[in-house]
């Protein structure tokens, strides 16, 4: 399986359809500082839940800070069986540049 290469004004018009899951790949710090609204941390420690709980048929938008960890993580997500698998070019810097971001 591949992933796709998105920009951040696409994963917002998806993120705003309401139908994607968002993963952020950064460490727990940075994502406590802020996020995209929705997104889930997903590191080591809870991949195996993620794995076992996650919906493989819904879009899947991976965010890492400035979108080059985010492509080999999309890739192996792919890999695992999600179907529409994407990652954020610009990562989070990006969007925090263009959209809101959520704290905690």
């Amino acid at each position: 399986m591949m992933f796709k290469r998105i920009s951040v004004s696409n994963a917002h018009q998806l993120i705003q359809a309401g139908n994607a899951t968002i993963v952020d790949i950064r460490d727990p710090e940075s994502f406590q500082q802020g996020h995209i609204p929705a997104a889930r941390l997903l590191n080591q420690d809870n991949l195996p839940q993620f794995l076992a709980s996650a919906e493989r048929q819904l879009p899947l938008l991976v965010c890492c800070y400035h979108g080059n960890s985010s492509q080999p993580a999309a890739a192996f997500l792919a890999d695992k069986g999600f179907v529409d698998v994407y990652s954020i070019d610009g990562g989070f810097e990006e969007w925090r540049r263009q959209f809101e971001v959520e704290r905690g």
